[in-house]
């Protein structure tokens, strides 16, 4: 039986004790939810998808991994009409067989400024694309 490890890195601040991992690791899956992108430039979903996949290519690396190794992503956007900018995004960090992905419209996020909020599960080291 495996147990639950935490990946965490430098590049992505944890969150307050007690609230949420950012990732978890079990099995050799890592689970990354929740990240949204923070700071002054990031005020359209482009930029805000772009911080994103870059804080979970950091926590994937520290989870033993690589961006090949993702099999799925769940992108929550406020505006669907915004999508293309997302995908932008998206095409920077893989190649190859993208990750299976669902891209979904929420009323909104945990605040007002973030328009993009992304989940991904990683197989550690399956990744051959």
């Amino acid at each position: 039986m495996s147990s639950i490890t935490r990946a965490t890195t430098n590049a992505v601040p944890e969150p307050q004790p007690e609230t949420w991992s950012n990732c978890l690791v079990a099995g050799g899956i890592a689970y990354v939810a929740g990240m949204t992108a923070s700071g002054g430039d990031l005020t359209d979903e482009y930029t805000q998808a772009k911080a994103i996949f870059t804080k979970i290519h950091h926590l994937v690396e520290a989870a033993g991994g690589t961006m090949a190794d993702i099999t799925t992503v769940t992108i929550f956007v406020t505006d669907i009409a915004q999508r293309e900018k997302v995908w932008q995004a998206r095409r920077e960090f893989f190649t190859g067989n993208f990750p299976a992905s669902t891209l979904v419209q929420v009323a909104a996020l945990a605040t007002p400024s973030l328009k993009v909020e992304i989940n991904a599960v990683a197989h550690i080291g399956a990744g051959q694309r």
